[in-house]
């Protein structure tokens, strides 16, 4: 009995190996659970040309939207364990979904093998050219003065932009009123017609308005200065501690890859993420280059998914 064991594992090994060798035979299909256009898709689609060079076979880039990001995670979730598919996916996905979701249809922790965060952003508070202060302590004073009157612009309830917010109002002892637009694009508009206040978004969206005068900044949620934005204080340098925060995108695949595929295929990724022309792209856009090991993001998933909770249950932050 033990010897047919035995000769069945080395079997299974063996023909593992065998299809690991083989591996990639196909075009394999990278998920975004987002729309086309947003951070999240340009990221996947930045993989592209890098993987299809390593592995000789195209990555193919399809957006299944909807339920901020969990029919596209749910897709993913039951996809073959096979090294064809592979999710991108931001924060929300990973890190506020199991906790403002009552009936989510996939665990992050334990549905997905979680591979590597890309890539991450800080955010960058921005108000509107009119609004009375231009740095963050007057800022704070004003909140103080005119409790609930500021309006906070953000792409949805439970967004990283929305987050953020919550979490400056509880280290802060401020509070703002909360504006939700379906989506960052229209809730950038509001702001840009003067019809919010102000906002929490990623840089690499507004940093273009920042530069052309639309917008002010008056802090950066990183733990350094950005590039691009390199007069703008941190948060933390303008006396706000434990705000640091920053949007990020993880790859994962379906739980249970080989061993053999995992490594082929997460070498794969990480080598296209630290591609020179990949990386000059990217960073000029104000994202940082993460490429962690899978062993590094389900760490920092455990951690952020622990700190979102009690942001949201502190903040008693439901879903519209």
């Amino acid at each position: 009995m033990k010897k047919l064991i035995s000769a069945f594992a080395v079997g299974a090994a063996l023909l593992t190996n065998a299809y690991a060798a083989g591996y990639p035979e196909k075009p394999i299909t990278a998920i975004v659970p987002f729309p086309p256009g947003g951070s999240t898709d340009s990221i996947a689609r930045a993989l592209g040309p890098k993987m299809h060079q390593t592995l000789g076979q195209p990555l193919v880039v399809e957006n299944k939207p909807g339920a901020t990001g969990a029919i596209g995670a749910g897709v993913v979730k039951n996809a073959p364990a096979d090294g064809y598919t592979f999710m991108v996916a931001s924060i929300g996905v990973y890190a506020v979904n199991p906790v403002l979701q009552k009936k989510l249809a996939y665990d992050p922790s334990k549905d997905f093998d979680l591979l590597t965060v890309a890539v991450r952003a800080p955010n960058v508070l921005v108000a509107t050219p009119a609004f009375p202060t231009n740095n963050l302590q007057d800022f704070i004073a004003h909140l103080k003065k005119n409790p609930g009157k500021v309006t906070f612009a953000t792409s949805g309830a439970g967004s990283s932009d929305h987050l953020t917010a919550a979490l400056f109002w509880q280290q802060t002892g401020t509070s703002g009123v909360h504006v939700p637009y379906k989506g960052g694009a229209p809730a950038i508009n509001d702001l840009l017609g003067g019809h919010a206040d102000v906002s929490f978004q990623n840089i690499n969206v507004v940093a273009g308005h920042i530069a052309a005068g639309k917008l002010k900044a008056l802090a950066i949620t990183g733990d350094k200065r950005s590039a691009l934005l390199p007069n703008v204080p941190t948060l933390a340098e303008a006396g706000v501690k434990n705000v640091d925060v920053y949007s990020w995108q993880g790859v994962a695949a379906p739980k249970g890859l080989p061993a053999d595929v995992k490594t082929k295929l997460l070498g794969a990724i990480t080598g296209a993420l630290n591609d020179p022309d990949t990386k000059r792209r990217l960073t000029s856009q104000g994202f940082e280059i993460v490429a962690n090991t899978p062993e590094e993001f389900a760490k920092f998933q455990a951690q952020e998914l622990a700190r979102w909770k009690q942001v949201i249950e502190v903040g008693k932050i439901e879903l519209d």
